[in-house]
């Protein structure tokens, strides 16, 4: 485990860090587009869910709320993200704060990307790009957002920031292959 740092001037800043590192996991196909965004950002800001349990609440917003096309599962993994730290240990004392913070993530992302439906997001692929390279780069987004918002909230995080973990890149093939091992049961 690495030695948290806070990012020094001339470096990324920390929400950029994010979102390429939920970029690089859902890009890899380790996980989908709402656990990246999750994961990544309990991960890299010490939220406290284990990988598995942000795996397991992350799962179903994934594929636009479970292939419905409904919300943007990246979206969604961002608003959990959102309750998780700024919720925190008071969530209905603190509810008026995650609301205000949800409202500012979906209008920012509305303005970027267009709209939070997963399905009107998936016809507006750029020339040339896949879906995925699309969605990809719509998790990159989500996980921006609420890297941004949270770090609002509680500033003393990014100097918390996993940099071991937000820095890491797997390759493709690399990637897939943790995805294996997940599935058979390796904490990788």
């Amino acid at each position: 485990m690495s030695s948290p740092r806070p990012i020094g001037a001339g470096e990324q800043s920390v929400a950029a860090l994010i979102a390429e590192r939920a970029r690089n996991l859902f890009a890899t196909r380790q996980m989908h587009c709402s656990e990246a965004v999750l994961v990544t950002l309990n991960r890299s800001l010490k939220g406290g869910l284990e990988t598995r349990q942000a795996l397991a609440l992350a799962g179903p917003f994934a594929e636009g709320v479970g292939g419905t096309g409904c919300m943007c599962g990246a979206v969604g993994g961002a608003l959990m993200a959102l309750g998780l730290f700024i919720g925190g240990t008071q969530p209905l004392r603190r509810r008026p704060k995650v609301r205000r913070a949800t409202e500012q993530l979906m209008a920012e992302f509305k303005r970027r990307a267009g709209a939070p439906c997963c399905r009107l997001l998936s016809r507006r692929l750029a020339a040339g790009a896949t879906r995925h390279d699309h969605c990809a780069e719509l998790t990159a987004t989500a996980a921006a957002l609420a890297a941004e918002r949270i770090l609002d909230h509680n500033p003393e995080l990014a100097n918390a920031l996993d940099v071991a973990f937000v820095t890491a890149r797997d390759c493709l093939p690399k990637g897939v292959i943790k995805q294996l091992l997940r599935c058979a049961g390796c904490a990788c």
